[in-house]
């Protein structure tokens, strides 16, 4: 991995220079902040005619809050599109992972304890723009309190209310008031977590075959792992290096002009590769596209 902005998804964080929200904006890019402007307006005016539903509660992710903040900003703008009224806890943190996978469970208890916390005194979906972080709630949780009943049932009851982002919006795509077109040839990486550790494959995909003008480009060996994996990068950067190479490959010749995910991890590793390269190839995360097809 690069420096501090080399590793960033293109179109986010990276090129932008968007980082974490602040209040009055001044950290976001001049596109950020507009659509951020604009938000507000489309709200109310669901809200006026009694459009909104029920709750949804965003859990943003670390990679999403600190880096990206514009696929958080993008995933708002898609669930208030389809009705939703989103909300936000102020309290979240770190879900806990890094420290799980490290093998340091008693740290990863604590912060697991306090998004339990967090997240079930809220009501309604909570969904996750993220594989990776979905499937350390939806799973990891019960499996790191599986000797500390009181724990595993709180870990069992929002885990319940989980969803990832793209499972979330293809199960309710058809109420999508808008039609989305875009014309763009789309190379798709199924992140590993999302695909091996929740069982998510068709949904992403679904969602950008749902975009009128987008090609599906066609990857080889399309399920193998980026090479990133969190730690592993760090701890086997040689290993993850190779497997890198063997992907970005795979994704220019592909012809692709754009590669999308739903994990910012795998964007942050694929697109960092990608610059070091030179390559004009964009990364995305999938509600970036969606978001950026809609009128």
């Amino acid at each position: 991995m690069g420096g501090a902005d080399e590793d960033l998804p293109a179109g986010a964080a990276g090129r932008e220079g968007g980082r974490a929200v602040d209040d009055d904006g001044e950290r976001l890019s001049p596109r950020a902040r507009a659509q951020t402007a604009a938000r507000p307006d489309r709200t109310q005016a669901a809200a006026a005619t009694g459009a909104m539903s029920d709750p949804v509660q965003l859990f943003h992710t670390c990679l999403v809050n600190e880096i990206a903040p514009e696929v958080g900003m993008a995933a708002v703008r898609l669930l208030e599109r389809l009705g939703h009224r989103v909300e936000v806890p102020l309290a979240q943190t770190c879900c806990g992972q890094p420290a799980y996978n490290a093998g340091f469970h008693e740290e990863a208890k604590a912060a697991a304890r306090h998004t339990l916390d967090v997240l079930g005194a809220t009501t309604g979906p909570i969904v996750i723009p993220s594989g990776s972080c979905g499937d350390m709630v939806i799973h990891q949780y019960e499996v790191l309190f599986r000797d500390e009943p009181e724990w595993r049932e709180k870990a069992h009851a929002v885990a319940a209310r989980c969803r990832e982002l793209s499972q979330f919006l293809a199960e309710e795509w058809a109420k999508m008031p808008d039609r989305p077109r875009l014309s763009a040839r789309i190379a798709y990486h199924p992140s590993c977590h999302l695909l091996r550790g929740l069982g998510v494959s068709d949904a992403p995909l679904s969602l950008l075959r749902a975009i009128e003008g987008v090609t599906l480009a066609e990857v080889k060996d399309q399920d193998e792992c980026c090479g990133f994996g969190g730690l592993f990068s760090v701890k086997q950067p040689e290993i993850s290096g190779s497997m890198l190479e063997r992907k970005l490959a795979s994704v220019a010749a592909s012809g692709a002009g754009r590669l999308v995910s739903c994990d910012l991890g795998c964007l942050m590793h694929l697109g960092g590769g990608l610059r070091r390269q030179g390559s004009p190839i964009a990364v995305q995360h999938l509600a970036q596209v969606l978001d950026e097809a809609l009128p």
